[in-house]
């Protein structure tokens, strides 16, 4: 059994990330930011939610540049092959879960 208390991780550095669970392949991981992440397309599917802040995800469908502003409580799932980048707003902490070793 384990309790995370997400309002009290903090990291070191942007995108640090505490494992939670790793079950049959699938990564859960609370990471902490105040930075953006790169463009990147995850090896599998991806459940992002966010925790405590606010995160403006971009996305491309058919090449063209989307974006929406995840608020406390919002999820993101990129189905495979969804290139997207977040940009938190300030200080976020989300949940992510995907494919253990994913980008």
């Amino acid at each position: 059994m384990k309790i995370v208390s997400s309002s009290r991780f903090t990291g070191e550095r942007a995108w640090q990330a505490l494992d939670i669970a790793d079950f049959e392949g699938t990564s859960v991981r609370l990471h902490w930011t105040d930075q953006p992440y790169k463009w990147h397309i995850n090896d599998g599917q991806e459940v992002f939610a966010v925790m405590q802040g606010r995160v403006e995800m971009f996305y491309r469908v058919a090449g063209e540049e989307k974006s929406v502003m995840l608020e406390v409580g919002d999820i993101f799932y990129a189905s495979v092959g969804t290139e997207h980048v977040a940009h938190p707003r300030g200080e976020a902490r989300v949940l992510v879960v995907e494919k253990a070793g994913s980008v």
